[in-house]
This record gives C-alpha cells, structure tokens and sequence, in this order.
C-alpha cells in the first residue's frame, strides 16, 4: 500500500494549490534562492524587452517543487504578457494544441509542465510552431484530408520537467535556454519561510522558521506545506504562534526527523538494507517491494537520497551508504564484494 506523505513534493489537491498560489511571488527580485539563473534570466528579459522580441524558448528541469511553474509566472509578469498554462497528459491530439496555439497573442507565453509526458504526434506538431511560428494542420481524414498552413503570432514556450532525460533531442535542441533547477539551502528556505509567514500573519519565535527549513528536504514547495501544518498544530494545540516546542510537536506527529525524511524515506532505505542486505537493488523491485509507482521513487525520493549521499546508483541497481545506515541504526552484514567496493568509495 502506498505510503501517505505530508512531504510529498508532487501532488497537490486544489486546497494546497490555492494555498501555494497564494505564496507565490511575482517578481524576479522577489525569488529566492537560484540565483545564476535568475541573472541569466534578467539579462535574457531585458535584452528581449529592449528589441522589442519575445523571449526565447525556456525550459526549466528538475525534481518538483523548486519553482519551475513559479519562474514561468514571472517571467510572464515581468514581461507583461499573458501566460497559458497546460501539461503534456493533456495534450493528447494535434487539435488540442491548435486550440492553444491559435488563440496565441506576440509575445504571449505557453506553459507546458511535465513537457516529457507530450506524445510523438503533438511534439512533431509543435517542432514548427517553436521555430518558424506556423503549423501544418491536417483537417478532414482519407482521400478528403488537405493540409492548411496556418501562420502563429511570435510567442514564448516555457516548458517545465522533472525527468530531462526523457525528452528527446529535436524538442531538447529546440529550446534557446535550458536551466536546471537546484535543492534550496536551508538559510535560503528560511527566508522563504519569513516572507510567507509574513504573508499569512503568523507569529513566530526565534529559530522556528530554521527549523522547520532544515527538514524541508530543500525544496521550498515541501518547506510551505511543512509551514502550514505546522500552523494548523500551533492554532489547535497552541496559542496560535510558532515556538521551537510546538514545531517540534507537529514535526514529529508527521513523523518527519531531523533531516527532513519521511516514512517512505526511510521504508525505501530500510528496504535495499533489510530486504537486499544493502544492494544493488533494482527499482522495479523496490518500487513492487513498497506498494509504490516507479516514477514517485526515482523523481520524488531518489534525488533527495542522492543528494545527501544516503544511496547510490550503480549498473547493477541502487545500494544504501554507510550514512544512511549510521542515521537508521541500520547494522548490514556484508559480503566480501560488498566490502569490497565500501572500500572504493
């Protein structure tokens, strides 16, 4: 069965959305964190703005939550255009983007999240729109089809994924900018964390907002809903205001310790050391081991885990480190190879 996660960095209901909406900033100079490609970025726009040119094709990749649909918001503000927003699942036929595409304005923006999930025929439509700014639309089918060519006003595609790997070099190499999108430290989340407690009028004690930005996994999507439970703990057990006791509290019923992993977490890593005897591991047999979607371990889990060196991954699957173990209490009986390449690391 899968595990619930309040950490979950991937799916969000309407309620969370609304609320992170709420958070957003809208402009460059009120990002936080990323700050090579908010250079970039500024000096892109203010070339573009004084020629007078729509800004380039921009894709943003990464794990989720770190503000590649956030960035794409503000570009369309500083830029002063209007942004269309879709994602790849949706588009699933050549119709679909001509509805998108022809009610396109100069200078506009098309934003298309998980742009690795486009099927073959709709990314081969798009390839013309993104270069000369025209399509060839097929109507009618059999011996009554016609081709129309049909002339696009200059616009802007933003596209936003989590796996890079998955797109394919014409789309890639079709992009004037690509930029990959990095964890969050804990000094830059805690400013985060002040700006949206400010924004919700939350009082708060020295030190709380650094807590919880150190089990934020650095991700800031993951560091506001960590803030608005522990908000909901403090209004219900408390008087309403963030102390280190009452952050505490609410982390620890969530079950999140002090380096932000959750029970998936830690279930993923007890399972390649208890079930595996500490790899390698195969994903699909980690995936089936847990209950859980191949996809939510290798986008959503894995990079955290990499990132704080507590696995590897090897040609022969994914193995914990002695870290991971050391944090888990975890004690592996080894095999000669398994010491073996310990040593090498």
């Amino acid at each position: 069965m899968a595990i619930d996660r309040v950490i979950n960095s991937e799916s969000m209901n309407a309620q969370e959305e609304t609320f992170n909406t709420s958070l957003r900033p809208t402009q460059l100079a009120e990002c936080i964190g990323q700050e090579n490609i908010k250079e970039k970025l500024s000096i892109a726009m203010s070339a573009a703005k004084k020629r007078g040119e729509p800004l380039d094709h921009t894709l943003f990749y990464g794990p989720p939550g770190l503000g590649k649909t956030t960035l794409a918001h503000v570009i369309a503000n500083e830029m002063g255009a209007k942004i269309r927003t879709t994602s790849g699942p949706a588009l699933v036929k050549q119709g679909d983007v001509m509805g998108l595409l022809s009610n396109i304005n100069t200078g506009d923006i098309l934003f298309i999240d998980e742009i690795h999930r486009l099927s073959t025929p709709v990314e081969e439509f798009i390839y013309p729109a993104m270069e000369d700014f025209r399509v060839d639309f097929t109507v009618d089918s059999g011996m009554h089809a016609k081709t129309i060519n049909f002339p696009l006003k200059q616009f802007t595609l933003i596209g936003a994924t989590t796996r890079a790997g998955l797109l394919s070099a014409p789309m890639r190499g079709r992009f004037g900018m690509l930029y990959h999108m990095e964890f969050y430290s804990s000094q830059e989340l805690a400013t985060i964390l002040v700006r949206s407690a400010n924004l919700l009028n939350l009082p708060c004690d020295n030190g709380t907002l650094e807590l919880i930005a150190s089990r934020s996994r650095g991700t800031p999507r993951v560091a506001n809903r960590l803030l608005k439970r522990v908000r909901d703990y403090a209004q219900v057990k408390g008087k309403g205001k963030l102390t280190e006791d009452i952050v505490t509290s609410a982390l620890t019923m969530e079950r999140i310790d002090e380096l932000g992993l959750d029970e998936l977490d830690r279930s993923f890593l007890r399972a390649i050391a208890n079930i595996y005897n500490g790899g390698p591991a195969g994903i699909e047999a980690l995936a089936a081991t847990l209950g859980e979607e191949k996809d939510t371990l290798e986008d959503v889990v894995e990079p955290y885990l990499l990132q704080i060196g507590f696995i590897r991954r090897t040609k022969r699957g994914r193995e914990i480190t002695k870290a991971a173990c050391q944090h888990l209490s975890i004690k592996l009986k080894l095999t000669e190879q398994q010491d073996f390449d310990e040593e090498l690391y």
